[in-house]
């Protein structure tokens, strides 16, 4: 069964979905815009990728990017684009919940734990000098 799914990280996602519905709030010209039910944030979000990989540039003010998505809302027929698999970074702090900081926090003790154990069961370059049967140069006095 074929998803479409949008590969843009979920915090981008959040955070265009956010910024439009608090813009609906404030806008009600643009809520009934918003409100179309032949437009999602999924197909906006796809909208916006693609413009951003057709300008070339790697970084946007969130402005641009905020335009982008109104501009998306405001277009009768507007062309969407194919699914793009990327990273997108946000500027702005994601805030765990105390599940995730304490599972953070599980992980990198195992990490180091791991790690540890790897370390000790290295053998070390002394240890394995020592092994080796050592072999006597002859002097030249022994001639």
């Amino acid at each position: 069964m074929a998803t479409k799914e949008n590969k843009g990280t979920q915090a981008f996602n959040d955070t265009i979905k956010a910024y439009l519905e608090e813009r609906a709030e404030n806008d009600a010209l643009f809520a009934v815009k918003f409100a179309n039910p032949s437009k999602s944030v999924d197909d906006c979000v796809t909208y916006i990728l693609n413009q951003v990989q057709k300008s070339g540039c790697n970084g946007f003010t969130d402005a641009e990017v905020y335009g982008m998505a109104i501009h998306f809302y405001e277009e009768k027929e507007i062309e969407v684009g194919n699914p793009i698999n990327c990273k997108v970074v946000v500027n702005h702090m994601v805030e765990l919940t105390e599940e995730e900081k304490e599972e953070a926090r599980q992980e990198a003790i195992a990490k180091l734990r791991d790690e540890q154990v790897a370390k000790m069961r290295r053998p070390t370059a002394k240890k394995a000098a020592e092994n080796k049967p050592q072999v006597e140069q002859p002097s030249l006095f022994d001639f």
